[in-house]
């Protein structure tokens, strides 16, 4: 691992801030973000992903390569969950295993977002159907879940496969992300010039007081996982990787260039701590919120942005030069 793409990473204020947040806690320090600016800036972050993403769209051209990313994706999505379950389901109870299932197979879009920000660090682009390949991983993971515990447990489940997948796709952060992105589309360079201050110039600054929120809450939220045992926290910093070193390697067959092997990477690796726990709370109420919910943010959240994506980006980068 080249350890100047590391420390240039870590050496990232947006980082930095997380880490500030994480030593707040630990300090004791009344530093807190107020719950209202902290939505507004989740807000923020997905309407302008979302919108600039809507704008690549369509100034490119879909081919069969952004059809194979966005194929693979979605199939991630599906097995993900299930391979999770059959490894979980050995030491947890099917409640939790399938949450935690269900967390995996889905999504993070603040992982996302650190991803898009580390490669416009370095100048790289991505297609704008990579953000709509990230709304579209959300429900296929929280149904498959849930399918999962029915299967294997005669526990019920409280919602039916239509009302999970009607929440899915009309959970909040899901709704604006596909509305936003469609705003983008349909908008016009000029039009989307218009407003570029508050899309693009102030995007970074937004990032890193949100990391500075994540912060906190993981540093909150990660003192009450270790009363759970080792397996929760083992399947929390080995799974990830270990899927998006898989990826990171896999992804040179699909034909994409480095920006979209990268986000494709890091969907498949991250790990869901809004829409997931908002629907398990309703769809499998005998899960444990204080087990998914902390993995999830707490632990591969900043597994990932600390180590996964500069590892996941050097191995991409190694597999241009086996190929030259």
């Amino acid at each position: 691992m080249q350890l100047s793409v590391v420390l240039e990473n870590l050496s990232n204020p947006s980082l930095l801030f997380f880490f500030l947040g994480i030593l707040s806690v630990r300090a004791k320090s009344t530093l807190n973000i107020p719950e209202g600016a902290s939505r507004f800036i989740s807000v923020y972050l997905l309407f302008s992903i979302g919108f600039k993403g809507g704008q690549e769209l369509s100034h490119g051209d879909f081919d069969m390569a952004m059809a194979a990313v966005m194929l693979v994706g979605l199939l991630c999505s599906v097995t993900v969950p299930i391979l999770s379950f059959l490894m979980l389901s050995r030491r947890l109870s099917p409640a939790n295993a399938a949450a935690i299932a269900a967390s995996y197979g889905s999504v993070s879009a603040v992982t996302f977002i650190t991803a898009v920000a580390f490669l416009e660090q370095r100048n790289l682009s991505f297609g704008g159907h990579m953000v709509a390949l990230m709304a579209m991983m959300e429900a296929p993971a929280i149904i498959v879940g849930t399918v999962m515990l029915k299967v294997f447990s005669k526990g019920e489940v409280e919602q039916s496969i239509g009302q999970i997948l009607r929440h899915s796709l009309t959970n909040g952060s899901v709704f604006l992300l596909i509305g936003s992105t469609v705003i983008g589309f349909l908008s016009s360079e000029s039009q989307a010039q218009g407003i570029a201050p508050f899309t693009t110039d102030i995007f970074k600054g937004f990032l890193a007081l949100f990391l500075l929120d994540m912060g906190i809450q993981s540093g909150k939220t990660i003192q009450g996982l270790w009363a759970k045992g080792p397996t929760p926290i083992l399947f929390a910093v080995l799974m990830p990787l270990f899927l998006g070193v898989c990826m990171s390697w896999l992804s040179q067959y699909l034909g994409v260039g480095e920006g979209d092997r990268l986000l494709l990477t890091v969907l498949v690796a991250s790990a869901s701590y809004i829409a997931v726990p908002a629907a398990m709370k309703m769809a499998i109420p005998d899960a444990d919120p204080g087990m998914y919910t902390p993995m999830a943010l707490a632990i591969t959240f900043p597994v990932n942005i600390i180590l996964g994506i500069p590892a996941y980006f050097m191995i991409i980068e190694a597999t241009l030069q086996f190929h030259c």
